[in-house]
């Protein structure tokens, strides 16, 4: 007699990176359809008077924002193949507060320093992803080389980007959410740090 074979079926294995990229998605279809208007309102930080909600929805709004199915497409694409292996290392919990941190943090950045433009995407977010997820198989006392290389190079381009380039591209947020991607990679190395 032959194993009767399993059947294969469909996870949600990332239910925090999945939903976020859910709420990008709808962010951008309500920029459509209200013509930019709920993306300026909610969705962008920018320097304005803190006596309103939404000044303090934007300073973690601001990443579900995109300017484009492009800009959504990139970042969106970025998250899917790196969130996945961070929440399912460090759980969903820290992977949620790692993006909310991240998210205010590069907001606030954005309105205290930079009061003369706007910021939206969740390109912060992705340089975070980018270089926590070299931590991922980070052992007791060990600094992984490729976690080193992944700072230098990514957050060497970003640095050299904002000092050369003019091009609408906050490579602030980029900095940022790499900085912060050392930090959680190097805070959370102890919760379930390879054995």
């Amino acid at each position: 007699m032959s194993k009767p074979q399993s059947r294969r079926y469909i996870s949600l294995n990332a239910p925090v990176i999945l939903t976020f990229v859910f709420l990008c998605l709808v962010a951008l279809a309500l920029d459509r359809i209200t013509n930019g208007v709920t993306t300026r309102n909610y969705f962008m930080v920018y320097h304005c008077p803190l006596n309103s909600a939404a000044a303090y929805v934007r300073f973690f709004g601001h990443v579900l924002g995109h300017s484009g199915w492009s800009h959504f497409f990139n970042n969106t694409l970025y998250i899917l193949l790196l969130g996945p292996a961070i929440e399912e290392k460090y759980g969903s919990g820290i992977t949620a507060l790692a993006i909310a941190l991240t998210a205010l943090a590069t907001g606030l950045i954005q309105f205290f320093f930079f009061p003369g433009t706007a910021l939206l995407g969740a390109s912060g977010v992705v340089f975070m992803l980018i270089v926590f997820s070299s931590f991922t198989s980070f052992r007791r006392n060990e600094i992984p080389i490729t976690a080193i290389l992944v700072f230098l190079l990514y957050i060497g381009q970003e640095v050299y980007n904002a000092v050369a380039l003019t091009d609408g591209v906050s490579q602030m947020a980029h900095i940022a959410g790499g900085i912060l991607g050392v930090v959680f990679g190097l805070a959370f190395r102890s919760e379930n740090r390879v054995r």
